[in-house]
């Protein structure tokens, strides 16, 4: 589609990012402080995994094959943003709500298809 893509990740726990990076053909950003993730981060407490939807998500992983770990962090909730050139600002934000959640594809690549191409004009000489 020719558009850049960037991850922001909260950790590096052993080899996670070099094995992820096949998967992800961007550049992936380390956030040592969690900037990235607000002045409030949003947390999913121990009592998430009480939550049918996290069990619903953690079951289809599992089936699609992720395993996953126990290490690192694991609280701290992510999500997806499609962010447009200039002052084109945020197509889409997609706040993980739960454990697992996903981002819907067709909401996605509806956001990805509004972003304007830059308009390079030549340096004048």
């Amino acid at each position: 589609m020719g558009i850049p893509l960037y991850a922001v990740i909260k950790e590096n726990i052993n080899h996670e990012v070099k094995e992820f990076q096949p998967y992800f053909k961007g550049e992936i950003f380390l956030d040592v402080n969690k900037c990235f993730y607000g002045p409030k981060q949003r947390k999913l407490g121990l009592m998430g995994f009480a939550r049918l939807g996290v069990w619903k998500n953690f079951i289809r992983a599992w089936r699609e094959g992720f395993t996953g770990n126990m290490a690192g962090e694991g609280l701290i909730l992510g999500g997806v943003y499609v962010i447009g050139a200039k002052d084109q600002g945020i197509l889409l934000e997609h706040r993980e709500m739960e454990f697992g959640d996903k981002v819907d594809h067709q909401s996605l690549l509806e956001a990805i298809e509004k972003i304007k191409p830059l308009i390079r004009t030549k340096p004048e000489q």
